[in-house]
Parts: C-alpha cells; sequence; structure tokens
C-alpha cells in the first residue's frame, strides 16, 4: 500500500507539474493536421495554416 500512494503522489505532482506548465507557457493547445481527419479526407480543417498547404492550393 505503501509503494502505491508513493505513486498516486508522484503521479499526481507529475500532472500538476505539466498543467502548471500549460497554463504559464500561454499557448493554445492544438492537433496535429494529420490524424483521423487524415483518414476520412477532412485533413486541415481546423490547421492554422490553411493558407499556407501545398495540398491545397493543388484543388
Amino acid at each position: 500500500m505503501k509503494y502505491f500512494l508513493l505513486s498516486l503522489t508522484v503521479m499526481t505532482l507529475t500532472i500538476l507539474a505539466m498543467a502548471v506548465g500549460v497554463i504559464f507557457s500561454n499557448k493554445r493547445i492544438k492537433g496535429s493536421c494529420g490524424g483521423l481527419g487524415a483518414v476520412m479526407d477532412d485533413d486541415c480543417d481546423f490547421c492554422d495554416n490553411k493558407d499556407d498547404c501545398p495540398e491545397l492550393k493543388k484543388t
């Protein structure tokens, strides 16, 4: 039980530190242009770089 509580505490502190880092970095969390959207032919619908995308300029 002692190892479980120690592991839980370490994991909680790690997640808390990552959350604080994201908050203080002041950057928006965003996904990539790939993933499931690429499989479903909705590639780059929500991407910030749509204007620079050479694949979209072909069409």
